[in-house]
């Protein structure tokens, strides 16, 4: 396959890595995005596994939230175009999408386009989608939704104008300002430094076997690392995992507005509790990007929007 010079910019991007390793590591993998990105974390090359400027559509993310905070739901509705993303009439649609999430027993967005649209129950959710495509006059997709309910509290938190939407649900019994205000300051740390995992406990083990032979294959790959002792190895790759999942897992990250440079957001958390003489423990949290996972193929948009119009 011909590697062009936009897949590698793409890979380059993605990962940190230099373009003559990235043009390699594509040339490798025969033009695969995906495994070139692991080639070049078994290198040692890649600075992280991102997808990067990998999105096919603009649009919006939007939250609704219940005035006892019990109830939340996020959506993602997408546009072709930034333009349209920004307009004050689509805007309103996601709004009231997000509206409609937060009052549906729909299991997934099938079940959630089929049922009566909230605002004029003479029309399904995806009639209403297609009245909104002709009077904006360009392809929408309501790509995904989720809704949470708890017996504690949720808060949300938009981001960039609706370009990243978070939930946090946390397990308590207190509705306080400064409980809102914790559990909002948690929903930053998401959208900013976008955790894989709540807590340590989520984190599955096929996901550390898979990282650790990623870092098996960096250290056989440095000849003054590979001829350390077996049990050497496995220590260092031990303290490396503990290292990254401090990095993917919300609570042991360390929090961002913490005055010292060190407190975790389980450390944070824990002094707000303490403080309020209350029990508070972070349960979930949704992160929704608009766009995230999207590959940069026009014909992606396209046929998500023709699944949901049943073109």
């Amino acid at each position: 396959m011909a590697i062009s010079a936009s897949m590698v910019k793409e890979l380059r991007e993605a990962t940190g890595a230099g373009m003559m390793d990235c043009k390699k590591a594509l040339t490798e993998t025969d033009g695969d995005m995906d495994k070139a990105v692991e080639y070049l974390r078994e290198k040692g090359l890649a600075k992280a596994a991102k997808k990067a400027n990998r999105i096919a559509a603009e649009g919006l993310v939007a939250t609704c939230l219940s005035e006892d905070g019990k109830v939340a739901s996020i959506v993602e509705v997408n546009s072709e175009t930034d333009f349209v993303a920004k307009n004050d009439t689509f805007k309103a649609y996601v709004n009231s999408v997000a509206k409609q999430a937060a009052d549906t027993n729909a299991a997934d967005i099938e079940a959630f386009l089929a049922e009566p649209w909230a605002l004029d129950t003479s029309k399904t959710v995806k009639e209403e989608l297609a009245s909104q495509i002709a009077v904006i006059g360009e392809n929408m997709n309501i790509r995904r939704f989720e809704k949470l309910t708890t017996d504690g509290i949720i808060v949300s938190y938009i981001h960039a104008g609706g370009k990243i939407g978070v939930l946090v649900e946390a397990d308590t019994d207190s509705n306080s300002d400064a409980v809102k205000e914790c559990l909002k300051n948690v929903a930053m740390q998401v959208a900013a430094l976008n955790p894989k995992f709540t807590s340590s406990d989520e984190v599955d083990q096929d996901y550390i076997k898979h990282e650790e032979e990623i870092l098996l294959a960096q250290i056989k790959n440095d000849p003054k690392e590979a001829s350390k002792p077996e049990n050497v190895i496995l220590g260092m790759i031990k303290g490396r995992i503990k290292k990254e999942l401090k990095e993917i897992v919300l609570l042991e990250q360390v929090y961002v507005k913490a005055e010292d440079g060190k407190q975790s957001v389980k450390d944070y958390v824990a002094s707000v509790a303490k403080a309020e003489g209350i029990k508070l423990n972070i349960k979930k949290f949704v992160r929704f990007e608009t766009g995230e996972g999207l590959e940069k193929k026009e014909e992606n948009f396209a046929e998500e929007v023709a699944k949901q119009m049943g073109m």
